[in-house]
């Protein structure tokens, strides 16, 4: 059975470019902004204001 989580990368491997990074950052931010948004819209139409 293979793996499910995989371990830290090696010394040697190379690190991702950092607009790659960058992006991943930002996609994880707006990810979240949205998960927020979302949530508190949904308690706002529940309790109706």
């Amino acid at each position: 059975m293979p793996d499910i989580i995989e371990g830290p990368p090696e010394a040697d491997d190379p690190r991702p470019s950092w607009p790659s990074r960058l992006m991943w950052f930002a996609l994880l931010a707006l990810g979240g902004l949205a998960a927020t948004a979302a949530v508190a819209y949904a308690l706002r139409a529940m309790l109706g204001l």
